[in-house]
């Protein structure tokens, strides 16, 4: 699977089924070359731009599953969106 392929995908957490976005980026370790972990844009923020840097960032040992169209993770700690 390309990154770009899972740009085209929902992310949503089994926790409380709460859809959190669609990936932005990827952390990549550089010594490994393995994902770290997918980042996710949170509320406010447009394309990057105006709103504060605050990135879902969410570990790849909490991602659950990649499905054709979702990517579900676990994330027992994300507060409910307003």
């Amino acid at each position: 699977m390309r990154i770009c392929e899972l740009r085209e995908k929902e992310v949503i957490n089994i926790c409380n089924c709460e859809c959190l976005g669609f990936v932005v980026d990827v952390e990549i370790d550089e010594c490994t070359g393995c994902v770290r972990a997918i980042i996710i844009p949170r509320c406010g923020k447009l394309w990057g731009f105006m709103g504060k840097n605050n990135d879902l960032v969410i570990p790849w040992k909490q991602v659950v599953k990649i499905g054709p169209d979702i990517i579900l993770v676990e994330l027992p700690e994300t507060k409910p969106s307003k």
